[in-house]
């Protein structure tokens, strides 16, 4: 494995640990980035139906979603399977290590 690839492999596996973090943590992210864009139908129904707080939790609920499905695509691009996962962190820990 060269060096580029390496590089990618490790920061790819530090964004996977953040969103796993950020999905188990079922807390308030401290850093939030706007505007996030919905249908305006959407958000105007739920808010008409179910109100203004339920907008927010549903809008978080279906970025949560979309963020799973995405980190699983990554996974499955960058590692493919638990055992090349398990083989990369061994490296790292063994680079580390020197």
């Amino acid at each position: 494995m060269d060096e580029n690839e390496y590089n990618r492999k490790y920061v790819n596996l530090r964004i996977l640990k953040s969103i796993q973090e950020y999905l188990k943590s079922n807390v308030d992210a401290p850093t939030a980035v706007y505007p996030i864009k919905v249908p305006d139908d959407l958000l105007y129904q739920v808010i008409k139906s179910q109100g203004v707080e339920n907008a927010d939790k549903l809008i978080h609920h279906i970025f949560d979603l979309g963020l799973t499905i995405w980190s699983e695509k990554l996974y499955s691009d960058e590692f493919g399977s638990e055992q090349s996962l398990e083989e990369f962190i061994q490296l790292v820990k063994e680079r580390n290590r020197e």
